[in-house]
């Protein structure tokens, strides 16, 4: 007699569930997958805190939006929230800054690559993030000093450059923007 196996599908989160859970800890939701975050190692810290405090004064002087940096949500749909290491959202579409979240694709998202971290910001979020249309993603890789510039052309991903650490990054969105990766690494 042959066996029936059922398989069991893992559950599937919605941001209702997400908003229940303590936070104690950091937490993301992709595809309704329930994924822990760790918190940030010290060399994570540093770059995060150079690359915020250098688009912040670029962009208070150039009068051009917000920028925001986790733990802060950002909210695509039901099933998905992330929060990136740094946001930003034009003060053209600043409507899509909440009261407690952002709701829609942000303009400029920066994830820095942890070990913990490679697979889902490499992938699933540069994913996620070109399917909800984040206009530029940036690719920070610690280890290697490198930061990748990817561009969103029909809903893809074109690397614009690998910036190392004796280059001068420039962004395509935010015109005028020069970053000394000596600065950053």
């Amino acid at each position: 007699m042959a066996q029936i196996v059922v398989e069991k599908k893992a559950k599937k989160y919605t941001y209702e569930d997400y908003c229940k859970i303590s936070d104690e800890k950091r937490y993301e939701l992709i595809e309704g997958e329930l994924l822990m975050t760790p918190s940030p190692i010290t060399k994570h810290q540093r770059i995060s805190g150079k690359l915020e405090f250098i688009l912040r004064r670029f962009l208070t002087e150039n009068n051009l939006g917000e920028l925001f940096y986790a733990p802060y949500d950002v909210c695509f749909d039901n099933e998905n929230v992330v929060q990136p290491d740094i946001l930003f959202i034009s003060k053209d579409r600043a409507e899509i800054v909440g009261e407690k979240n952002v709701q829609g694709a942000p303009d400029l998202v920066i994830e820095i690559v942890s070990e913990s971290s490679a697979y889902r910001d490499m992938v699933q979020k540069k994913k996620l993030y070109a399917k909800f249309g984040v206009k530029e993603y940036w690719i920070v890789i610690p280890e290697s000093e490198e930061i990748a510039v990817y561009t969103l052309k029909d809903k893809t991903y074109q690397l614009c450059k690998a910036y190392g650490k004796g280059n001068t990054l420039e962004s395509s969105l935010l015109k005028g923007l020069k970053i000394g990766l000596m600065d950053i690494f």
